[in-house]
């Protein structure tokens, strides 16, 4: 147990008990606990291996490299499209936790063995992502916007494609391309 990390178990007002019953699973694997992202983060050798989170309706173990592992049970689960690697597995209440303690280990060991074996998640390439509609209209209007956007990095280039292309409404993607087209001109991403 690292100290640097209690207080997040302690400070827990919803889920306490079940976030200490995933702490002590992890513990259990011989990884070593760390605070990341202000979050107890388990690694190996310095390589992150699981998370553990808590949210409003659910806490949960989070597997950073989680589309590598098999999920023969079906309990690992994708948290939206645009998540690639990191996969899920949420919990509600103790029980659920204690019921598949076992499972829970073996999803850890196995997530160890891809770390060692230096396994790598895949990513999407930049251009496979989704271009809204109402940016392709204006990259094709403004030739200085397309340039500008095509000398951005390719992380800063998916950021953008994700934030435009997430909204259900053409009026929204519209005004999130219209907000976002100064910050593109100069060469800064969604978040700079």
């Amino acid at each position: 147990m690292n100290p640097k990390v209690d207080f997040y178990f302690s400070n827990s007002q919803k889920w306490q008990s079940e976030l200490e019953q995933l702490r002590s699973i992890a513990l259990d694997c011989k990884l070593t606990e760390e605070l990341k992202w202000g979050t107890p983060c388990y690694t190996l050798q310095g390589k992150n291996i699981v998370l553990i989170h808590e949210f409003k309706e659910y806490c949960a173990f989070l597997f950073f490299k989680g589309a590598l592992l098999s999920n023969s049970d079906g309990i690992l689960i994708q948290q939206s499209k645009n998540v690639q690697a990191a996969r899920q597995i949420r919990f509600t209440n103790i029980k659920e936790i204690t019921d598949i303690r076992d499972i829970l280990k073996a999803h850890i060991y196995e997530a160890i063995e891809v770390e060692k074996a230096g396994l790598e998640v895949k990513f999407k390439k930049t251009e496979e992502f989704v271009l809204a509609e109402e940016f392709q209209k204006k990259l094709d209007e403004l030739p200085e916007l397309k340039m500008a956007f095509e000398s951005l990095t390719p992380g800063r280039q998916r950021a953008y494609m994700l934030h435009f292309s997430s909204p259900k409404q053409s009026k929204t993607r519209e005004s999130r391309v219209e907000k976002s087209i100064p910050q593109i001109l100069v060469g800064k991403g969604l978040n700079d």
